[in-house]
């Protein structure tokens, strides 16, 4: 079967009901009209692992008890027979994190085992270990008894890791079983094992279970896809479609970004493969009766389809017990994305700006977060200025390198990132000779006193301020604009590193020294020094740039429009043409630019309704205008307002925008240079 032709390699919309074992007796044709007018066409439904919804015949599975007042007794057989009928796409969701006592007393080597010996247990049920043979080998045996008796179209496999916090959100520590001691002694000979995030060889162990997941993933991969090749398995990095769940979580601060970030992490890293944004229309697992705010989760629908991933929607149970308020505005979306389904298909991203996201597995645990706050704080940066840009983790820098891709961005942003390994220093080296422009900030290259960073304008490094009480009243003087005497002064927040720069080197935002700062009578003394802010350098036909301290920290923290508009003012000086879109919008509606088969595609997204903890109703935008400075052919068509655009008439050069309320997409059939 030719690529191409597979089903899943086109946009899709999905419906999952996540069933508990009462619903074996549920009414598949009344399922499936409620999938059709939602506007989906695959059926995402709960098929085996802890519960088997068919009657299976192995004794390592638990065959559904409710299947006895089923008429067939096989609810997976009659779904796929009735979806069948209609053209409806059956993917099988599986989960073998966990088995029932009688087994695992039977089988302690497939179990989870805590560094104290004793095993996982919650609500009767035992987790598993992915190094044990239950994963290794006999979820393969369910998988070929599953495809023996059905045309399943996909597999998805629920919680597929290794188990370390449980459904209460306790922390249980890290796997000890016999078989993880064997091979994590070959995988890191020598290395103690760790009892959890606290033990200093964490960080090893986190590589050693990504390690694991990555080589089962790909075996499934292969399993299923010789059983049958149209049949993709939705999972990790490896997998056919890349799994993202957008959910909410009681005790847990929200990231409003959290989807789009997702979504393109993956896209960019693997344009070519499909990604699934799995929205959960409830808002945690115990209040699973609770539905999601609505325009809450309209957010994770419209983050999901503007950076192209295909749109999902997850409940608890059937259509017939739920209540969900979210699932009117979730049909809607579901519809739209349907029926514009054309300038969705190979849709990938026309963003000139990367922005390098931080490495989990590389930091402890205190830096990791210091590093996600400058991270995000240089996300909103972006986002508000209305600079497109793609998301990529840290160790995904060499692999799209190797693909000749690192070319086509104009500016390559690393965020607070600490030292870098050799390659993604030589790509990065490669990149600015080329002509790209590379902005630096906070820890990011530097190894001791060196920058690692190729054509870097730091000389050396000389002394680091990375405490509270050590940039406490330390501030960065800003250049005055239009005559002034002088800019607005900002505050160091984070950590500020004093370097010495190369000869050839630009500087700006010279350092206010420290200062008392009470009682109010003291609160003077503040020195203009020669540590400079900012740094510039020209390589090759390339520019570098490091602002040697934490700008997007800050911003994040205290949301501060300097810090932010002195990381966009450095970037646009760094940056190989063109990077920001010409427009007069509010900085609430982001701008993610695209090209799909059908031509340009432009998602204008409203954030105006984000809260701390959710989102509202967005406020209307209206009379505005939007030029791409690097697109040949400028966006003709609004879909949602169902209108031609004309060319703006004030204010600027571009096309004037209808009226934008949670989002809108502006297109144009004519070819645009994507980058």
């Amino acid at each position: 079967m030719n690529e191409h032709d597979l089903w899943w390699r086109r946009p899709f919309r999905m419906f999952q009901t996540n069933l508990r074992e009462i619903d074996a007796t549920l009414d598949v044709e009344r399922v499936l009209d409620y999938l059709e007018g939602f506007g989906a066409r695959a059926w995402l439904l709960s098929v085996g692992g802890i519960v088997s919804n068919y009657p299976t015949e192995l004794e390592f599975q638990t065959r559904n008890p409710a299947l006895d007042q089923r008429p067939s007794g096989d609810l997976v057989g009659d779904a796929v027979a009735a979806a069948r009928e209609r053209g409806v796409r059956v993917l099988a969701r599986m989960d073998f994190s966990k088995i029932d006592h009688r087994r695992a007393e039977r089988h302690p080597e497939w179990c989870f085992t805590g560094a104290d010996g004793t095993q996982q247990v919650y609500n009767g049920l035992t987790s598993v270990c992915p190094s044990g043979d239950y994963y290794q080998h006999r979820l393969l045996e369910v998988v070929d008894e599953v495809l023996d008796r059905y045309p399943l179209d996909g597999f998805f496999f629920n919680w597929m890791s290794f188990n370390e916090v449980d459904y209460s959100g306790v922390h249980r520590g890290t796997c000890h079983c016999l078989p993880c001691q064997r091979a994590f002694a070959i995988f890191a000979p020598g290395v103690e094992m760790p009892t959890g995030p606290a033990s200093p060889t964490y960080r090893v162990w986190k590589r050693f279970t990504e390690a694991v997941l990555d080589d089962l993933t790909s075996r499934v991969r292969d399993h299923v896809s010789a059983r049958r090749p149209e049949a993709p398995l939705i999972l990790g990095d490896r997998a056919d479609i890349v799994f993202h769940e957008a959910n909410n979580a009681v005790g847990r601060t929200l990231w409003h970004h959290r989807t789009a970030e997702h979504v393109s992490a993956a896209r960019t890293y693997r344009p070519g493969v499909p990604v699934l944004t799995n929205a959960v229309g409830f808002v945690d697992m115990p209040y699973r009766l609770a539905g999601e705010e609505p325009h809450h989760f309209a957010q994770y629908l419209v983050q999901a389809f503007s950076r192209g991933a295909n749109p999902s929607t997850y409940i608890m149970g059937t259509p017939d017990d739920v209540t969900y308020e979210c699932l009117d505005a979730a049909g809607e979306l579901t519809r739209f994305h349907r029926d514009h389904e054309r300038f969705y298909r190979d849709l990938v991203s026309a963003a000139r700006v990367l922005l390098v996201r931080p490495d989990p597995l590389k930091l402890a645990p205190a830096r990791w977060e210091e590093a996600v706050h400058e991270f995000r704080g240089l996300y909103s940066s972006l986002l508000e200025r209305h600079i497109p840009f793609d998301v990529l983790p840290e160790p995904r820098v060499r692999d799209v390198d190797r693909q000749g891709r690192l070319g086509d961005y104009g500016l390559v942003v690393l965020p607070d990132l600490g030292p870098l390994d050799q390659e993604t220093v030589d790509a990065l080296g490669r990149y600015a000779e080329a002509g790209g422009g590379v902005l630096a900030t906070g820890t990011s290259g530097f190894d001791g006193d060196a920058s690692l960073i190729e054509g870097s304008p730091v000389l050396r490094r000389t002394a680091v301020r990375d405490t509270v009480e050590s940039v406490r009243s330390l501030h960065l003087r800003r250049p005055g604009r239009d005559g002034a005497r002088r800019g607005g002064d900002l505050p160091v927040v984070g950590a500020f590193h004093v370097v010495e720069p190369v000869a050839d080197a630009d500087t700006d935002l010279p350092v206010l020294s420290r200062a008392p700062y009470g009682p109010p009578e003291k609160c003077h003394g503040h020195l203009l020094l020669d540590h400079p802010g900012a740094l510039w350098r020209a390589h090759g036909r390339g520019r570098v740039a490091v602002l040697p301290w934490t700008p997007g920290r800050a911003y994040h923290q205290l949301g501060l429009s300097g810090h932010r508009d002195v990381f966009v003012e450095t970037a646009l000086r760094a940056a190989s043409g063109p990077v920001e879109v010409d427009t007069d919008l509010p900085e609430q509606v982001e701008v993610v630019l695209g090209v799909s088969e059908a031509g340009g595609v432009v998602h204008l997204v409203n954030h105006s309704g984000a809260v701390p903890q959710g989102f509202r109703t967005p406020l209307p935008v209206d009379g505005r205008r939007l030029r791409v400075p690097w697109w040949t052919g400028q966006p003709t068509r609004a879909l949602r307002a169902d209108t031609d655009l004309t060319v703006a008439e004030k204010g600027g050069e571009g096309v004037a925008l209808p009226r934008v309320d949670l989002f809108e997409v502006l297109v144009t059939e004519r070819p645009v240079n994507a980058r």
